[in-house]
C-alpha cells in the first residue's frame, strides 16, 4: 500500500487543503451546540427575541461558512483523489507493458484486468473520502468531548466511556474485514475469469451445446462470490447498530446524569441540550467514520493487491547495447547456442540445448508435432522469454544484451493468433511503421497477398476492422497480420504458423513474394505443413523440445525419422521418387 501512495506526491497541495477545509468547517460545527445552549439560557428564559434573532442569525452564518468549506474541501478531495487514480493507472499499465511473457502467464489476465479497473475503482474511493473524512471525524468526536468538559467535568464523564468502547468496535471491525474483502476481489478475479473466457469462447460454447454447463459454472462462481461479499458486508453491517447501541446509551447516561444537575441547580437546561447534542454530533460523525473505515478497508486490501503488482519485478533486464553491428560478414544473424528453455512453474525443459545458426539472408523452416517447441523456439529470438540455459545471439550479440525495444525493432513477428486491433486497415499496418507511405504500405500488402482484401473494401486501406478483426475471415485476417510484420521491413521475420488459414495457392505465392523482397531478410517459417518448408534453405525439425534433425528437404528425408514420418504422413509415398 505504501508504494501505491506516492502516486499522491503530484497533488500535496490538494491532499493537504481537503482535510484542512473539513477540520474548519468541523471547528464551525463545534461552536454550534454553544450557541443554542446560548439561546435557550438567555434569548428564551429572558424572552429576549431580539437576541434570539441575532443568536439564529450566527448559526445560520456558521452553516453558511461550513457548507462553503465543505465544498471547497470536496473540490480538492476529488481532484487529488481521480489525479491519483489516473496516475497509478498509468504507472501500473506501463508496468504490465514491462512484464515479460513468464510473469502475465504465472499472473493471470483476468487479475490483471480487475487490478486495472475495480481495485482502482476502490482506492480511488477510498482516497476520497479519507481525504475528506480522516480528519473532520477524530477532530469532531474528541472536540465535542473536550467542550463537553468545559461545560460540566462530571456529566462528560459519559464521554470518556462512550468514546473507547466506539473506538474497540470500530478498530475491532476493520481488522475483521481487512482480509475478508481481500478474498471478496480474489472471488471477482474468478468471475472476471469465468466471463472472459465464456466471452472469447462462446462461438465454441454453442458449437459444442455447452450453455447450459456454462451458466452452471458461472453461477457457481457468482454464487460464491455472494457468499462472501455476504459475509463481510453481515461484518461490516454490524458497526451502525453497534455504535448506535453505545451513542444512545451514551445519551440516556448524560439525560439521566443532566436532570440530576438541572434539579440541583448545577447545570441550565441549555447547558444539557448542548451535551446531547455534542453527542449526537458523534454519532454522527463515527457513523461517517464506520463508512470511511469500510470504504479504507476496501481500499487497503485493494491496494495491496495493485501494489502487488508493481511489486513483481520482470523478470527481463533491459540490456546497454544500443545498436550493436555485425562484428563481421561472417558472423551469423542468429545464433542458438546450446540453449534451453524452461517455463516457470512448467515442469520439465520445453526445449533442450538447441544449438545452430542462421546467416543472413536465409530461409529457415520448422517443423515438428504439437508441443514440440516450434514456438519456443521463435519466441527466444526477440526475447519474448530467456533462455535458462545457453545464449540466443543476433549479428553476433546476446539478445539480453540488447535493449529491447532495439532488439525487437530489428525484428518483424506474425504470431500464430492472429490479432488486428479495433481501428482502420492503415492504422493496423502503421503498427509495423509510423512513418511509412502510402506505396510502402501498399507494397506490403502486395507482398503478403492482401491486394483482393484491400481492394474488396470500398474505403481501401480506410477500412474499419472491428475488434479483434471480427468483420474479416481468418485466411484474411492472417494475411493484415503479415502485412503489418513487412512494413517494418525487418532484418528478421518470424512466420509462426501464420498461414494456417491460407490455402497452398496463396502460400505459395506468399512465399515466393517474400523471398522476392529487396534485402538480405532472414526469413524463419514456423508451419504444420510440409509443402510450406520444403523449399527452405535449412529445415529445423524438432521432436519434444530437442532437434531431431537439421539440413534440407532432401537430405532430412534420408537421414531423419520424425521429418521422413512428418512429410509422407502428408503426402503419398510415390511422390518420393
Amino acid at each position: 500500500m505504501k508504494k501505491i501512495l506516492r502516486y499522491l506526491g503530484s497533488y500535496k497541495k490538494e491532499s493537504v487543503c481537503a482535510p484542512l477545509f473539513k477540520m474548519l468547517e468541523a471547528l464551525f460545527e463545534l461552536f454550534v451546540p454553544l450557541v443554542m445552549a446560548k439561546i435557550i439560557d438567555v434569548g428564551i428564559q429572558q424572552k429576549d427575541f431580539g437576541y434570539i434573532l441575532r443568536m439564529c442569525l450566527l448559526m445560520a452564518a456558521l452553516g453558511l461558512i461550513g457548507l462553503v468549506c465543505s465544498i471547497t474541501a470536496q473540490y480538492f478531495s476529488a481532484k487529488a483523489a481521480v489525479g491519483f487514480a489516473t496516475a497509478l493507472r498509468h504507472a501500473l499499465f506501463s508496468h504490465i507493458q514491462g512484464l515479460s511473457f513468464s510473469e502475465q502467464d504465472a499472473i493471470g489476465t483476468s487479475t490483471l484486468v480487475t487490478r486495472m479497473t475495480s481495485d482502482i475503482n476502490q482506492i480511488q474511493s477510498g482516497v476520497n473520502l479519507f481525504l475528506r473524512l480522516f480528519m473532520r471525524s477524530p477532530f469532531i468526536v474528541f472536540g465535542a468531548m473536550i467542550m463537553a468538559f468545559t461545560i460540566n467535568v462530571k456529566a462528560a464523564l459519559v464521554f470518556t466511556v462512550v468514546i473507547p468502547l466506539l473506538c474497540v468496535v470500530v478498530f475491532g471491525i476493520m481488522l475483521v474485514s481487512i482480509p475478508l474483502y481481500r478474498r471478496v476481489q480474489e472471488r471477482l478475479d474468478r468471475v472476471t475469469a469465468t466471463t472472459r473466457e465464456n466471452l472469447q469462447g462462446v462461438r465454441v460454447i454453442r458449437a459444442f451445446c455447452k450453455e447450459e454447463e456454462e451458466k452452471k459454472r458461472f453461477h457457481r462462481e457468482n454464487e460464491a462470490l455472494v457468499k462472501i461479499q455476504t459475509f463481510s458486508g453481515r461484518i461490516s453491517a454490524l458497526m451502525n447498530p453497534v455504535t448506535y447501541v453505545i451513542i444512545n446509551g451514551g445519551i440516556i447516561a448524560l439525560i439521566y446524569t443532566g436532570a440530576i444537575q438541572v434539579d440541583l441547580g448545577i447545570i441550565t437546561q441549555g447547558e444539557v441540550v448542548a451535551l446531547v447534542n455534542y453527542m449526537s454530533q458523534i454519532l454522527v460523525e463515527l457513523v461517517k467514520l464506520a463508512n470511511l473505515i469500510i470504504t479504507v478497508t476496501k481500499a487497503i486490501a485493494c491496494g495491496n493487491r495493485v501494489g502487488a503488482i508493481l511489486e513483481t519485478d520482470p523478470g527481463m533486464k533491459d540490456g546497454t547495447a544500443a545498436h550493436p553491428e555485425f562484428a563481421g560478414e561472417r558472423e551469423p544473424a542468429v545464433a542458438f547456442c546450446h540453449a534451453s528453455l524452461k517455463y516457470k512453474n512448467g515442469g520439465d525443459e520445453a526445449l533442450t540445448d538447441l544449438d545452430f545458426t542462421v546467416q543472413k539472408g536465409e530461409t529457415i523452416g520448422i517443423i515438428g508435432g504439437t508441443g514440440s517447441g516450434k514456438s519456443s523456439l521463435v519466441n527466444l529470438i526477440p526475447r519474448f522469454y530467456d533462455v535458462t540455459e545457453g545464449s540466443v545471439k543476433v549479428n553476433g550479440t546476446d539478445v539480453r544484451d540488447y535493449r529491447i525495444q532495439d532488439l525487437r525493432g530489428k525484428i518483424g513477428i506474425v504470431m500464430q493468433k492472429a490479432v488486428l486491433f479495433k481501428g482502420t486497415i492503415r492504422e493496423n499496418l502503421m503498427w509495423g511503421n509510423e512513418t511509412a507511405s502510402e506505396e510502402e504500405l501498399m507494397e506490403a500488402v502486395r507482398a503478403a497477398q492482401a491486394e483482393d482484401v484491400v481492394a474488396g473494401k470500398r474505403e481501401g486501406l480506410d477500412a474499419f476492422i472491428e475488434q479483434e478483426g471480427r468483420n474479416f475471415s481468418g485466411g484474411q485476417k492472417q494475411r493484415l497480420t503479415i502485412a503489418r510484420a513487412l512494413v517494418r521491413r525487418p532484418e528478421i521475420l518470424i512466420l509462426d504458423d501464420s498461414a494456417s488459414a491460407l490455402d497452398f495457392a496463396t502460400d505459395a505465392r506468399l512465399r515466393e513474394a517474400i523471398r522476392n523482397l529487396p534485402g538480405q531478410m532472414t526469413v524463419f517459417i514456423v508451419s504444420q505443413r510440409a509443402s510450406t518448408i520444403q523449399y527452405a534453405d535449412k529445415i529445423v525439425v524438432l521432436d519434444d523440445g530437442c532437434i531431431a534433425g537439421i539440413g534440407k528437404h532432401e537430405e532430412l528425408l534420408k537421414s531423419c525419422e520424425v521429418y521422413r514420418e512428418t512429410y509422407y504422413a502428408q503426402f503419398p509415398r510415390e511422390e518420393m521418387a
